[in-house]
């Protein structure tokens, strides 16, 4: 790694949680808190100000004003070399899935050990995206790989898998398909099977991780 430190925002509306966490990153080697923001509307005005950029932000999921969703979608279309670490109290598959197609390179929950979120930070910065076994371990198996492991997924199978990574619902999406609902259903545990998946989180990891689609 370069000698430069990795420089990180952290946006909380938590003030306690926000000042310690300022403290916990800074003493880590290698990093260098910027600045920490109390909502997403501030950080976005500290870029607007042309203010330095950073490399990582820690982003709240839940804000008063200008929510997680919100303020990683805005950055992903302005500032795309900002990777964003989603931090939250909960792993519901709503969160989840919502910081992911806004363009989150992880989700961390915020009671994990700091040396896990030492490394979360080290590895979104070094290879893009970082998951912890309590958000990925139980949703897909972390070393898949469609290439490696033989996976072949059918026309139609891919179809689904693309559509479980919009907004759709999965009534939506047997409308989209032209099918029944118990029909999508087979597709969703077939594929569960096939890529040992346990939700459709894990279907969207999945399709990020072999680049099935661009989120």
């Amino acid at each position: 790694m370069s000698n430069s430190p990795i420089n990180i925002c952290i946006v909380d509306d938590h003030q306690l949680f926000l000042s310690s966490l300022k403290g916990l990153v800074s003493c880590f080697s290698s990093f260098k808190v910027l600045e920490g923001f109390s909502d997403g509307d501030e950080i976005v005005q500290y870029l607007e100000a042309k203010n330095p950029v950073p490399d990582i932000v820690l982003l709240d999921v839940k804000m008063k004003r200008m929510g997680g969703i919100e303020t990683c979608t805005w950055l992903k279309n302005n500032y795309p070399s900002i990777k964003v670490l989603a931090l939250s109290m909960e792993e519901d598959e709503e969160n989840v899935l919502g910081m992911l197609r806004a363009g989150a390179k992880g989700y961390l929950l915020k009671d994990i050990h700091p040396e896990i979120l030492e490394h979360a930070i080290n590895e979104v910065y070094k290879n893009g995206f970082y998951y912890t076994d309590e958000v990925a371990k139980t949703l897909i198996n972390n070393n898949s790989d469609s290439s490696k492991s033989g996976i072949t997924l059918k026309e139609r199978e891919l179809e689904f898998l693309k559509l479980c990574c919009s907004e759709r619902t999965y009534k939506e999406i047997a409308s989209e398909m032209c099918l029944s609902p118990k029909t999508i259903e087979n597709y969703r545990e077939a594929l569960f099977q096939k890529i040992n998946a346990k939700s459709r989180i894990g279907l969207v990891l999945f399709a990020i991780k072999n680049k099935i689609v661009i989120l």
